[in-house]
């Protein structure tokens, strides 16, 4: 028998999951009156998809009538044994047949999966329940003894108390003060319009939250989500945001307004994305209840230590995280369960939902319908968003409730809160006046951008130059330290060393922050920037030098214009902005550069060309609604000269969309329902993925490749140093031992993006090839550091890569030029 088994090319298929699954729903249908193929076969699929991935027909039709794989004599009365066993836990045959004729729905089923796989990971922790020796098993039987061992694990584990929201008595003031502080005496009138639609909304629902930059929308998705949780009964929350470092700045907010609760007891908070565990925050907060899973004393929430990782960390109460997180429920991949279940009992808010493309859309709609499906309340936060796409989410929510999204009306206003559920769109009136920005239209050459700067900045000032490409950053930035020296220009962009990123954004909030560090702020400096600006980072600038983009990032870049109130001088005491990035304002059509081509649609390029050429000014908020309901409109804009070339950018737009919409969905999750079972549900998925895999972030965003080095330096004896300017800079790392762990973090830490030219799908393969080259078995050794690719650099930090020289400067970042 074993010969023949190990024999059989099939045997590897039949696991135990899959055994398990026929033996069930066969054990159900024979012994307990189940429908064979229907509510047997659906829990016998929750049982087939524990291991993560659902089973499919032909894996069925394998073990169906082999019992070499199953097991047959002794194999099945040992199994029917275990059946009546636990039929008796839970009280005996006749509360099992109340559970024959109950059909379970796919949310059921998947929660349900993902409540077995939890229950396995814990049964299966030795450190929870260790192993005994054979002599001391029959014991264990015991019913004492099982009940005593199951409550030392349970105490060990120590799992955090559910969260419950409190009621909210209706003033908003009050709330607010007791979750933001004294200092905040009122709320702004966003935050009251969003609390008030979250109370007034039916039932579990979505709610919109559109809001010009800078006017509190964060405050108010938590307060929106602490009244939607008391309603709904969810027992969390889960904000979703961008980019990491987007998410690493909300982490701290998110903390100190969960520190604000009256609690008794403390509330699990995760921070979730491929690199948490460089945060220091969450370090710290990890470091204090790492093993008790209490936390500090002075904290309301804690890290706990069971709720970590890339699988479970989503199943905490709080969980602070990119949005691929969210948009992974929505992939075939592997435990997708674990996700559904992170997210079905909390209330989700995502912010920027503006800043997602066709292709990312595509999961965050398929995602929004299973978070519908599952009653979970949802907070979008934008800017604004063009009707069409603002339709399309609501539509994506309440197909996954069973119900047709009704008609807003027309466009529902601006500012608004908006929602699911037949509630009524909610205008905002804001207290701020509106601001006039001025415009110009700037040639797109060094020479004009350095007499624009020096005939606003002539009594001094703080201007922003954001650029479209890093290119661009660079050779700008070069030009602008040679006129104004290399103290007077500061350089941030996605191709530094991710600790030297941090210290960058750190440095630009403490310099063009809040007023409060009036100090810090220089009389006269310039920042030039990528699109890092647009999105992360609470700065303010007196004058703005942009690149044409999409009218609705335009205005995204806008809001770091005079974003505060302060005093400025003379030449800069009315917001301005100066547009370029264009080849020539006069042609027609006003074409954007070839690097701006490369990074966003032609097409719409060309729409917010048209709608800003013949404008001096904008009003904003006033402008922002129009603004982007025209740029995303199919009706034409701009002269009648630009329209040949408009219509031949769009008809592309179109065909490149339908591309993207097809190929998102080859691994996309079906609608809920699609199946009756789980079998098949997960049919060609992409395998176990996680936010810094290019498989897993590639699939979910936009497909792009990319490729992430950890930068390392040789010394004067071939060794390996970290790199010797940052912190913790110049030690020795270990070439065949395992990296100590405290060493592995400053590496990680030493993350860096290479350009396009280095990873785009031409070239990919072979600079990983090259790459790879530098193996060390001490990277391998250390889970953080395992399976990472190495760019060495040497004393001078330069290195050859696929026939391009590569210098790392410290203030302009990675340079490349081909040899």
């Amino acid at each position: 028998m074993h010969s023949r088994l190990s024999e059989d090319p099939d045997r590897r298929a039949a696991n135990h999951a899959l055994v398990g699954q026929w033996a069930a729903r066969d054990w159900l249908a024979d012994e307990a009156g189940f429908d064979f193929a229907g509510t047997a076969a659906q829990w016998g699929s929750v049982i087939g998809s524990h291991h993560g991935v659902a089973p499919e027909e032909s894996q069925l039709a394998l073990v169906d009538g082999s019992p070499h794989l199953t097991g047959s004599g002794v194999w099945g009365r040992i199994r029917a044994e275990l059946f009546a066993r636990v039929t008796g836990e839970i009280g005996g045959p006749d509360v099992l047949k109340n559970y024959a004729s109950m059909n379970l729905s796919m949310p059921t089923q998947v929660l349900l999966t993902a409540v077995v796989i939890v229950a396995d990971w814990i049964a299966s922790n030795s450190d929870l329940f260790p192993l005994l020796p054979i002599s001391e098993i029959a014991l264990d039987l015991s019913p004492a003894a099982k009940s005593e061992r199951t409550a030392a694990a349970w105490d060990q584990l120590n799992l955090p108390p559910r969260w419950v929201a409190g009621p909210f008595e209706g003033d908003i003031d009050q709330l607010f003060r007791a979750r933001f502080g004294p200092v905040h005496t009122v709320a702004r009138p966003v935050q009251a319009a969003a609390a008030m639609a979250a109370a007034e909304q039916p039932g579990p629902g979505m709610l919109i939250v559109e809001a010009p930059m800078g006017s509190g929308k964060t405050e108010a998705a938590l307060l929106a989500a602490e009244v939607l949780a008391y309603r709904s009964g969810a027992s969390g929350v889960f904000f979703a945001l961008p980019t990491q470092a987007t998410t690493d700045a909300m982490y701290g907010r998110v903390r100190a307004w969960l520190n604000r609760f009256p609690v008794e007891g403390k509330h699990s908070l995760s921070l979730a994305h491929g690199k948490a565990h460089l945060n220091d925050q969450h370090a710290g907060l990890v470091r204090s209840g790492r093993f008790n899973g209490v936390g500090s004393a002075d904290e309301s929430v804690v890290a706990h230590w069971w709720l970590s990782g890339r699988k479970k960390a989503g199943l905490a109460s709080f969980v602070v995280g990119t949005i691929d997180q969210v948009l992974f429920a929505a992939l075939k991949s592997r435990h997708v369960m674990l996700r559904h279940l992170g997210l079905a009992g909390k209330v989700v808010i995502i912010d920027e939902v503006h800043a997602y493309d066709v292709y990312m859309s595509q999961y965050l709609h398929r995602a929004l319908h299973w978070l519908g499906a599952y009653g979970v309340p949802v907070v979008l936060l934008s800017a604004t968003l063009p009707d069409e796409r603002r339709a399309g989410l609501l539509a994506a929510y309440d197909s996954g409730r069973g119900v047709e999204t009704g008609p807003l009306g027309g466009h529902p206003g601006y500012p608004v809160v908006c929602g699911s559920g037949g509630l009524s769109p909610r205008p905002i009136e804001l207290t701020a006046d509106a601001t006039d920005v001025a415009l110009d239209h700037l040639a797109d050459d060094l020479d004009t951008l350095v007499a624009y700067l020096r005939l606003h900045l002539r009594a001094g000032g703080c201007a922003v130059v954001v650029r479209n490409t890093v290119g661009r950053v660079q050779e700008a930035a070069e030009r602008l330290m040679t006129e104004f020296g290399e103290d007077a220009v500061t350089i941030s962009h996605s191709r530094f060393l991710a600790c030297d990123r941090a210290l960058i954004d750190t440095d630009l909030v403490r310099r063009f922050g809040p007023p409060g560090s009036e100090s810090d702020r220089p009389g006269f400096h310039i920042v030039v920037a990528s699109q890092v600006v647009e999105q992360s980072l609470d700065v303010d600038f007196d004058l703005m030098v942009s690149d044409l983009a999409p009218a609705d990032l335009v205005l995204q870049r806008l809001g770091r214009l005079h974003r505060h109130t302060r005093s400025r001088p003379a030449g800069v005491v009315n917001p301005r902005c100066g547009l370029v990035g264009v080849e020539d304002w006069s042609s027609a059509p006003a074409t954007a550069v070839r690097g701006s081509r490369r990074v966003y649609d032609e097409h719409l390029l060309l729409r917010s060309a048209a709608l800003l050429a013949g404008r001096e000014s904008l009003r904003l908020p006033d402008d922002i609604a129009p603004l982007v309901q025209q740029a995303y409109a199919e009706d034409a804009v701009g002269p009648a000269g630009w329209q040949p070339a408009m219509r031949a950018a769009a008809e592309a737009a179109r065909a490149d969309s339908g591309h993207r919409i097809h190929r998102a969905r080859e691994f996309l999750l079906g609608e809920v329902g699609d199946s009756d079972s789980l079998v098949g549900w997960m049919r060609a998925g992409v395998g176990d993925v996680h936010d810094d895999s290019p498989k897993g972030a590639a699939q979910v965003r936009d497909g792009a490749e990319s490729l992430e080095v950890l930068v390392v330096q040789r010394d004067a004896d071939g060794g390996l140093l970290t790199p010797s300017w940052i912190p913790g800079g110049g030690q020795q790392i270990p070439l065949l031992d395992a990296v100590p762990f405290d060493l592995a973090k400053v590496i990680a830490a030493c993350a860096l993006r290479l350009p396009v030219a280095l990873s785009h799908g031409g070239v990919i393969d072979a600079v990983i090839a090259e790459l790879e080259r530098h193996r060390f078995s001490s990277f391998e050794l250390n889970p953080w550091l395992k399976g990472q690719l190495v760019l060495p650099l040497d004393i001078d930090l330069r290195a050859q890569l696929h026939g391009y020289a590569l210098t790392y400067d410290l203030r302009r970042g990675l340079i490349h030029e081909r040899l």
